[in-house]
């Protein structure tokens, strides 16, 4: 999202200015008495070498800009916005960066008791990422809003939230093949961050295939298998968290939001956006975040 990836784009400025090395950098939001939720934004890039870490409690993270790759014991899956990463307590991980530079999250942090006693469930993942759905974009479109200080919610709520979805949508998830060529990696990461940063554009799957050297139907099948979702649904989410994001912001028409996010007119703007989001547009900007 343009307004989210600013910051994002700001760091890696001053990374390449400075000739630095590529890092994570964690800006506290809130915490609480077993949780806290923080800002992350990574400059690495492909020529940063990837190091093994190791979850502290339990990890939830909202993929809001960028792309990377994210490794835990025998499962490696592409992040993209719009994906939630999930880390068990004391799990080792590795996140690198090897089609492109840089990325920014949410990151919200539990204890296996808090977690536990809050979603009345055990504090295990079995699988390693959500992709980008329709039941989690409210959490994610609240968790932006609050981020630009627009939620007028708590953040404490929201990570409570955000857990009970995220384990339920766990348990519920099949956890498909992770195992998949790196090449297919890197074409679907080019084709991710070209639908990021040009998601009010017409991007056709032609058009996205050709770019990844593929045919349209081997390009689909590979960035579903990859991504979770297919490119149509990806880009669609793009504009409709922009969308949401916008609503929450700032006062502009409802028309003039659907048409700078790349929706042709403001029947279908208005029928897409309650499907994702429950409500019409006019009624989401009413209730606030």
């Amino acid at each position: 999202m343009a307004k989210i990836a600013v910051e994002l784009q700001r760091a890696l400025k001053e990374r390449e200015v400075s000739g630095s090395a590529g890092e994570a950098i964690a800006r506290p939001l809130a915490q609480g008495d077993g949780w806290s939720v923080s800002d992350v934004i990574c400059t690495s890039g492909p020529d940063d070498r990837p190091f093994e870490e190791q979850h502290c409690g339990i990890s939830i993270g909202f993929v809001i800009a960028g792309t990377f790759q994210y490794r835990s014991c025998s499962h490696q899956e592409l992040m993209a916005p719009g994906s939630i990463l999930l880390g068990n307590s004391g799990q080792p991980f590795e996140c690198s960066h090897d089609h492109g530079a840089g990325d920014r999250c949410i990151s919200f942090k539990y204890t296996p008791e808090f977690f536990e006693r809050a979603v009345g469930a055990p504090a295990r993942f079995r699988i390693s990422r959500l992709p980008p759905l329709r039941a989690t974009a409210p959490l994610v479109a609240r968790a932006c809003a609050a981020l630009t200080e627009a939620g007028n919610g708590s953040w404490e709520a929201l990570a409570i939230d955000v857990a009970a979805q995220a384990i339920q949508l766990a348990n519920d998830i099949d956890c498909g093949d992770a195992n998949v060529p790196l090449n297919a990696v890197a074409r679907v990461t080019h084709a991710v961050r070209t639908i990021e940063r040009h998601a009010d554009a017409a991007l056709p799957l032609h058009r996205l295939a050709k770019q990844a050297a593929l045919s349209p139907y081997h390009f689909l099948r590979t960035f579903t298998r990859i991504t979770g979702v297919t490119p149509h649904q990806f880009a669609l989410r793009v504009r409709l968290r922009e969308a949401a994001l916008r609503l929450a912001l700032d006062d502009a028409r409802v028309i003039d939001v659907a048409l700078d996010s790349g929706f042709g007119d403001l029947s279908n703007f208005n029928r897409t956006f309650r499907a994702e989001f429950g409500v019409a547009p006019s009624a989401y900007r009413r209730l606030g975040v």
